[in-house]
């Protein structure tokens, strides 16, 4: 077997060691900081907003009943269409209501005569009485029916003044003005007979009431709130109502809070709120379910951000932000109101804060990224047309 020469081991090993020196001498390569998308957290005020479901109501609804008695002869307005109060809707038959004021037309006269007979007899009876030429007795029977005959009088007079009331029931008119309901009863029905039959029905539309519903828990919270000065509630007693449509449409005029229930409901734990909003148009209608944006007040302080920024996990919501010295950072907030596409942040971040929305899979709290300002997304129609 060959040996190997001495001089051919020297030039290996001369070699290795040329190309180990070789390598050690190269500069290592450092991986740039990944580059991520960041927003400067800025604080501000924002309307505290809460949305509800509602149902609409009329502000105010009136039967039309017939109050007399009677054959019911036409039907004066046209269903579904807008009266004025007082404006006639029904005709019940007059004529044994025009006969019986007649009647006590006829009373009155009657009693009206009688007492005239009787004042002369009581003067009479009062001047020969005074001459002493009729007992006392006599003077007091005659005066008594005198008294009697005055009180019938008054009596015939109210009787008279009922059959007038009974007369104008006739014409059925409308206690309030608003919107007129469908006709209940048919002409020729006999309506009042024994109890006062419901003809048909208004209701005032504009405005409306929206009555709805709020957690008692959420008042409360919301007075502690107002109580720790995070919350501005100077314009609770004005809160505004906005209404959305079931078609998703925003209603164009907005509502007023109109009252709030003292009570709390047992079955429900909630409290009962009811809001007034203008119809002029008379696009909505009662009974309708309508989605309600009630705002409250104003919330101090605060900062918006956006939904694709906060991650949550087993301990609450946070932040991952890139510090002053360059390295990526978790804050735990508190956000528990969803605002549109943004988080309404009430503690936990600082103004000049950046704030990662884009890149979150690439950083590590703690180890370093390179901050540049994000811009959202285009909308879909938007990019289309820059096509």
């Amino acid at each position: 077997m060959p040996l190997i020469s001495v001089r051919s081991l020297a030039v290996v090993a001369a070699t290795l060691l040329v190309t180990g020196c070789g390598s050690s001498l190269q500069p290592q390569q450092t991986v740039p900081p990944p580059e991520v998308g960041v927003v400067e957290a800025k604080s501000g005020s924002v309307p505290l907003t809460q949305d509800l479901v509602g149902r609409l109501s009329a502000t105010r609804s009136a039967d039309v009943r017939a109050r007399v008695a009677g054959v019911l002869l036409k039907r004066v307005y046209t269903e579904g269409s807008d009266v004025k109060e007082g404006q006639a809707m029904f005709e019940i038959d007059p004529a044994p209501l025009r006969a019986a004021l007649n009647v006590q037309l006829a009373n009155l006269a009657s009693a009206q005569a009688t007492y005239t007979n009787n004042h002369v007899a009581a003067e009479r009876a009062r001047s020969v009485g005074a001459k002493g030429l009729l007992s006392k007795s006599d003077v007091d029977n005659a005066i008594a029916a005198e008294r009697t005959a005055a009180a019938a009088v008054q009596q015939a007079r109210a009787n008279v003044e009922t059959a007038k009331i009974n007369l104008g029931y006739a014409n059925v008119t409308a206690p309030i003005s608003g919107r007129s309901g469908q006709q209940q009863v048919t002409e020729g029905a006999l309506v009042g007979q024994s109890e006062a039959t419901l003809l048909a029905r208004v209701d005032q539309i504009d405005p409306l009431y929206v009555n709805f519903t709020q957690a008692v828990g959420e008042l409360d919270s919301l007075r502690a709130a107002a109580a720790a000065g995070s919350v501005d509630l100077s314009e609770q007693n004005k809160a505004k109502i906005d209404l959305l449509l079931p078609d998703g449409s925003a209603y164009a005029v907005s509502g007023t809070l109109d009252f709030s229930d003292q009570m709390v409901d047992a079955a429900t734990g909630a409290v009962s709120l009811r809001g007034i909003v203008p119809n002029p148009q008379h696009r909505l209608l009662p009974g309708q379910f309508v989605n309600v944006r009630l705002t409250l007040g104003t919330l101090k302080h605060v900062w918006l951000v956006s939904q694709s920024a906060l991650q949550r996990d087993t301990n609450g919501a946070y932040l991952l932000v890139v510090g002053a010295d360059g390295k990526v950072a978790q804050k735990r907030i508190k956000a528990d109101t969803l605002r549109g596409d943004n988080w309404i942040v009430t503690d936990g971040l600082a103004d000049g804060d950046q704030i990662i929305v884009s890149g979150l899979q690439k950083v590590t709290p703690g180890k370093p990224a390179k901050a540049t300002p994000w811009q959202p997304a285009p909308a879909s129609g938007v990019a289309a047309a820059a096509h």
